[in-house]
C-alpha cells in the first residue's frame, strides 16, 4: 500500500471520528437525551439507516459523489501529502476538551483557503438565523407548549405518538445535516467513489457512530443536557424539527460549506432565552450561559483557522 493509501484512508478514519465526535452528537443530541433510558445500540441502528440511505441516495443520483457538490471548489491534492492527517488529529484532541470547533473550517480549509470567507460568512449567517427563528418560535409556543410539557409528564398513547414525530423530525434533522457535513469526512477521498470504496467508508463511520453513542455523546452532549427540558421527547421533536428545516433552507440556498455547529449554537440560544423569559426565568445565568456558548464555538473558530495557518506553514 502506498504512503498516500495510508494518508487518504487515515485521513478519512480520523476525520470520520472527529467529525461524528463533535458535529454528529450536536445534531443527535436532543434524541439522545430525550431517549436516556434507551439501549444506546437501538439508537445507534436508527442513527445508522437514516446515514447510510442518505449517503447511497447521494452516491447514486451524484455519479459518486457523496458530498452533493460540497467539495467542488476542494480538490483533492496531488500528492496526498502526510501533513493533511495533522487538521483531524488536533480537532481529536480539542474534542476531548468539550470545545465545539468547527470541522467545516479545521478540514475544508486546510485543503482550500481560498473558500475561507465565503464558508464564515454563511455559518455566522446560519447562528443569527438560528437565533432570531428560535426566539420566534419559542416566543409563540412556549405558553402553549412548552409549559405544558413541564407540567404533563408523558405517559400512554401520547407517549407513542410523541415517539413517532421524534423520530420522524430527527430522521429529517440527520439526513439534513449529513448533507451538509459529509464533505469535511470525504474530503479525503476520491471525489466520484466506486462501489467498494462506497461500502468500505460506509463501514468505517457507522463504527465510529457506535463509539460515539455507546458513550453517549460524550463531552460535546453536555452542552445540550444544560437546556432546559431538552430531556422531553416533544421540546427534542420541536428543537430537531426546527433545526433540520433551518438546515434545508441553508441547502438549497447554494453549495458553499457551513458550520452546522454555528446553527445548533444558535437555535439552542435563542430557544433558551425565550423559553426563559416566557416562564419568567430569565436571569443573568441564561445570559451567561448563551455567551459562554457563542464564546466556545468563536473560540473554535479562530483556533481552527490559526491551527490551520500553523499547521500549512510547518508543513
Amino acid at each position: 500500500m502506498s504512503i498516500e493509501l495510508l494518508v487518504m484512508w487515515g485521513g478519512f478514519i480520523l476525520a470520520s471520528y472527529a467529525v461524528v465526535g463533535n458535529d454528529a452528537i450536536q445534531t443527535l443530541g436532543t434524541f439522545i437525551s430525550s431517549n436516556e433510558k434507551r439501549p444506546w445500540y437501538i439508537l445507534w441502528i436508527f442513527a445508522s439507516v437514516v446515514l447510510t440511505f442518505t449517503l447511497v441516495y447521494g452516491w447514486a443520483v451524484n455519479q459518486g459523489d457523496v458530498s452533493y457538490a460540497r467539495l467542488e471548489r476542494y480538490p483533492l491534492p496531488d500528492p496526498l501529502a502526510w501533513y493533511y492527517l495533522l487538521p483531524p488529529m488536533v480537532l481529536l484532541s480539542i474534542t476531548r476538551l468539550g470545545i465545539p470547533v468547527s470541522t467545516s473550517f479545521m478540514v475544508l480549509t486546510f485543503f482550500n483557503p481560498e473558500n475561507l470567507a465565503s464558508m464564515m460568512f454563511k455559518s455566522v449567517s446560519g447562528y443569527f438565523v438560528a437565533l432570531i427563528a428560535a426566539i420566534i418560535i419559542y416566543l409563540l409556543v412556549t405558553n402553549l407548549l412548552e409549559r405544558k410539557f413541564m407540567e404533563r409528564p408523558l405517559t400512554g398513547l401520547n407517549k407513542t405518538v410523541w415517539s413517532v414525530f421524534q423520530v420522524l423530525s430527527t430522521g429529517f434533522l440527520w439526513s439534513m445535516w449529513l448533507i451538509q457535513d459529509f464533505a469535511n469526512i470525504y474530503v479525503y477521498l476520491p471525489r466520484e467513489l466506486s462501489l467498494n470504496e462506497l461500502i468500505v467508508s460506509l463501514v468505517i463511520i457507522l463504527t465510529m457512530l457506535g463509539i460515539i453513542f455507546s458513550a453517549r455523546g460524550g463531552k460535546i452532549q453536555e452542552i445540550v443536557k444544560v437546556k432546559t427540558n431538552t430531556t422531553d421527547i416533544r421540546s427534542a421533536t420541536i428543537i430537531d424539527l426546527t433545526y433540520g428545516i433551518i438546515l434545508y433552507y441553508f441547502k438549497e440556498l447554494n453549495n458553499v460549506p457551513m458550520s452546522t455547529t454555528w446553527v445548533f449554537i444558535g437555535l439552542l440560544a435563542g430557544r433558551e432565552l425565550a423559553v426563559r423569559w416566557r416562564l419568567g426565568k430569565l436571569d443573568s445565568n441564561a445570559w451567561k450561559n448563551v455567551f459562554l456558548d457563542l464564546g466556545k464555538v468563536t473560540l473554535g473558530l479562530f483556533i481552527s483557522i490559526a491551527l490551520v495557518y500553523i499547521i500549512r506553514v510547518v508543513a
